[in-house]
């Protein structure tokens, strides 16, 4: 049962359906005033010949700069950041912001995100000199972030994953995995001495530097892919940084791209990209094939939403030829936070039919993710756990 006080549902309904309950429910003023209206010129905007819709609630943000920076710096003082997100992509959307974010002055007004940074690499091709250093300025705050995020998980997760994959058989002392090595000899339990007497020792190989795997994260840059190519490219500059991977970054559309020599720098992987345009997922499997010399030491990361522009018989062959020579391949319909994505179901029903399951992964489960397929565990089982688990 709630809590609140009369007059504060009050209060809540008013700010919730605007000016058209003002007859019913009163003005607001004062700060809830200030909300109402940053609200209004929002989602009220364009309706000036609605029935009930008063001149005051329709005025939108219109094209004045100043006006639009007024009102963003109004909803990072009167909502938490968490909505300011919310309600800028919803301006970008409506009010067709995307030209005046091409302004540094806008640019400084704006709460970052993920979001905001997909619209501006959409907008890179047509932004202003004066302009990208602002960008830039975003692109690094979201993508500093991101790493403070990811980071530790990832190089944590991966690291075990290789660890334990390099297991041996005929290991020296020191090298027994004394856990592994008793649960894999249970069978063998003798009673009368009470102990395990092991047929088979389990341990972890020694320790290198060599590389012990490759990984090729292949990525779909079409318009609705855009937070999934920002995050794509900042766990791609993470993987690159450990020396026990040879990460490779391709993006494609209906062009291909390989940006692997900027992946020190996630800020320049993210400026290489171009959003937008069409799709050709074969060519971009392609170019990959050429990219993997060792498939048995490989994992191969599809991220699409498998909407082929391309030969799509082709595509599905390749696939299946490169799971067939031993590469581990994942394939991620989106990679982000936003929940169920649109996708080509029949070609992901293609791919099931191959043994390879595509899904869609959120950034957090992701480091588990790439745990289990350096592991070559079983993707099916691992992605019915993570749609059970809502991660």
């Amino acid at each position: 049962m709630s809590t609140e006080s009369g007059p504060e549902r009050a209060r809540r309904w008013r700010l919730v359906l605007g000016g058209a309950a003002e007859e019913a429910l009163g003005s607001a003023d004062g700060r809830d005033g200030a909300m109402d209206a940053a609200l209004a010129a929002l989602y009220d905007a364009g309706r000036a010949g609605d029935p009930g819709t008063g001149s005051k609630r329709s005025a939108g943000l219109g094209g004045s700069a100043p006006k639009v920076a007024r009102w963003l710096g109004d909803i990072r003082e009167y909502f938490p950041s968490t909505v300011v997100q919310v309600m800028q992509s919803d301006a970008i959307e409506r009010l067709d912001l995307t030209r005046l974010l091409l302004e540094p002055e806008m640019l400084a007004a704006v709460e970052p995100d993920v979001h905001l940074v997909g619209t501006l690499l959409s907008l890179n091709g047509v932004m202003p000199a004066k302009t990208k250093e602002a960008a830039r300025q975003v692109v690094r705050q979201v993508v500093d972030e991101l790493e403070k995020r990811i980071t530790q998980k990832t190089l944590a997760a991966v690291s075990g994953a290789l660890n334990r994959a390099a297991r041996i058989n005929r290991p020296r002392h020191a090298d027994i995995d004394w856990d592994r090595t008793i649960r894999a000899n249970l069978k063998h339990y003798q009673p009368e001495h009470r102990t395990v007497i092991p047929e088979r020792l389990v341990g972890y190989g020694r320790r290198t530097t060599a590389v012990q795997r490759d990984v090729v994260l292949c990525v779909d840059q079409s318009g609705s892919m855009a937070a999934s190519v920002v995050f794509s490219g900042v766990f791609a500059a993470v993987l690159a940084s450990m020396r026990s991977l040879r990460t490779s970054l391709v993006v494609f559309d209906t062009a291909v791209v390989d940006l692997t020599e900027q992946l020190s720098d996630p800020v320049e992987v993210l400026f290489g990209t171009q959003l937008g345009g069409g799709t050709d997922i074969n060519r971009a499997i392609a170019y990959s094939q050429q990219l993997i010399t060792r498939p048995r030491d490989s994992v191969f990361v599809l991220i699409s939403d498998l909407y082929e522009g391309g030969v799509r018989e082709q595509m599905l062959r390749r696939v299946a030829e490169m799971t067939a020579a031993g590469v581990q391949v994942v394939v991620l319909l989106a990679l982000s936070d936003e929940g169920a994505p649109a996708y080509d179901h029949e070609n992901a029903a293609a791919l099931a039919a191959l043994g390879v399951p595509a899904f869609a992964c959120t950034p957090d489960a992701f480091p588990d993710l790439m745990a289990a397929a350096i592991e070559r565990r079983d993707l099916k089982a691992f992605a019915e756990r993570l749609q059970n688990t809502g991660s």
